[in-house]
């Protein structure tokens, strides 16, 4: 795998929102679910949950609106109300926790998903890479997930 330097930054397409994150995320995931193809536009979203206090910058003016996950839990999307850029999700299971929309990082370079959520709703033509953490549906914890990227960045 790759490697990053901390802090890790991003922003939404036209530059009004920057952030920056100052700890290593707690993992990164493809989600295959229905809402997450729509929202991304493609055949799956990235998302990569980080803690929220680890998460700073000009976020003040961020749209926002709620909907049920394909969980049945509430996730509160956050976007840029100039360009439309979808930078995190608050997931209502814990508040602590912010799930940053990582193709908005300044380097993507090193992402790769640790595990594939949803795989029920997957695209036909999609293969899971060997290896990598398998879930038909929402996983009942997300401890392996996280504890499957810590062994691949252990240090960022």
């Amino acid at each position: 795998m790759c490697h990053f330097t901390l802090p890790l930054t991003g922003g939404c397409q036209c530059g009004r929102h920057r952030y920056t994150i100052s700890a290593l995320p707690l993992t990164v995931y493809a989600c295959h679910c229905g809402d997450c193809q729509t929202q991304s536009g493609s055949a799956f979203g990235l998302s990569m949950p980080v803690w929220r206090n680890t998460l700073t910058g000009d976020l003040e003016g961020l749209g926002s609106w709620e909907r049920k996950a394909a969980s049945r839990r509430i996730v509160k999307a956050r976007f840029c109300q100039q360009c439309g850029t979808r930078l995190f999700h608050e997931p209502s299971r814990n508040p602590e926790i912010v799930n940053v929309k990582p193709g908005t990082l300044d380097d993507t370079s090193w992402l790769r998903p640790i595990g594939h959520l949803w795989l029920d709703s997957a695209q036909p033509w999609f293969q899971v890479p060997d290896g990598d953490l398998r879930y038909r549906a929402q996983p009942d914890s997300f401890e392996a997930l996280f504890e499957r990227f810590g062994q691949a960045y252990p240090e960022g």
